[in-house]
C-alpha cells in the first residue's frame, strides 16, 4: 500500500457539493445520513464530512439504533464551523 495514511485530497470549500452540505449542517442540528442524501443533494455524506473537517470543522458523528429497534442510523452534526 503506498502513499499517505490519514491523507485526503478534499475539494476546494467553495465547491458548490460542500457549499450544500455546509449549509445544511450550519444549523448545529443533528441530521441523518438520508437526511443530507436528500437535502444537499450528495450520496457520498461521509467523504463530504471529511472533506469539511480537512477545512477545519468540527463534525460529529453518532450511531443510534433506529426507531423501532430495526437496524442503526448515522447522525452528523456541526459544531464548528470551518476556517474561511
Amino acid at each position: 500500500m503506498s502513499g499517505q495514511l490519514g491523507h485526503i485530497k478534499a475539494a476546494r470549500l467553495d465547491s458548490p457539493r460542500l457549499q450544500r452540505v455546509l449549509q445544511l449542517l450550519s444549523d448545529g442540528k443533528p441530521r441523518t445520513t438520508r437526511e443530507i442524501v436528500r437535502k444537499a443533494r450528495v450520496m457520498a455524506v461521509n467523504a463530504a464530512v471529511a472533506e469539511l473537517r480537512h477545512h477545519g470543522a468540527e463534525i460529529t458523528c453518532v450511531k443510534q439504533m433506529a426507531p423501532g429497534g430495526h437496524g442503526w442510523r448515522f447522525y452528523y452534526t456541526m459544531t464548528k464551523a470551518p476556517k474561511t
